[in-house]
């Protein structure tokens, strides 16, 4: 399996989003970057707090150049309920990640294992897009704890900007 790689062209990825539309990644144009965060879904409290992190560092994101979209397997139904119970209304949720998009991405996919999860979901996943539909940063976790710290990330585009940092790890 192949995986994103930095300094190369993102992978296609395509959802529904909570507010009625879709969102494609191809059709973006961030100042400077796209966050795209995948989630497991409802049934993860660690995601909870997660996104409702990502939530309160949204201004401070947005006045970076850096816009931001959250995601998951999740049916419709479920993203809603997350959306509602973790009062995430300001957040661009998507739902009904594909299982082809999610490998694709390289995310790791588990099976439920208790009451209350999917069949099927996706791992963590962060990724930092350019501005040129490039992967400039990507992060992928086998389980729900170990993401990307987000107020590093403020700082990180900050630096990033400013200093015209390259994207790193494009050797295989």
């Amino acid at each position: 399996m192949s995986r994103p790689t930095p300094k190369s062209k993102a992978p296609e990825l395509r959802f529904s989003l909570l507010d009625g539309n879709q969102w494609n990644l191809a059709d973006q144009n961030p100042e400077n970057f796209t966050l795209l965060v995948f989630y497991r879904g409802l049934h993860c409290p660690l995601c909870k707090k997660y996104l409702q992190q990502l939530l309160e560092l949204l201004p401070q994101f947005e006045q970076r150049g850096v816009n931001v979209v959250a995601v998951s397997m999740d049916t419709e139904k479920r993203a809603l309920l997350s959306q509602q119970k973790w009062e995430l209304s300001n957040l661009t949720l998507g739902y009904g990640l594909p299982e082809k998009s999610a490998r694709n991405w390289a995310l790791y996919l588990s099976a439920s294992v208790k009451d209350g999860e999917p069949s099927q979901f996706s791992e963590p996943g962060l990724f930092l897009i350019d501005s040129k539909n490039e992967v400039y940063y990507s992060a992928i976790n086998s389980n729900p704890w170990g993401r990307p710290y987000l107020p590093s990330f403020v700082k990180a585009v900050d630096y990033i900007v400013q200093s015209g940092y390259p994207a790193r790890g494009e050797m295989l």
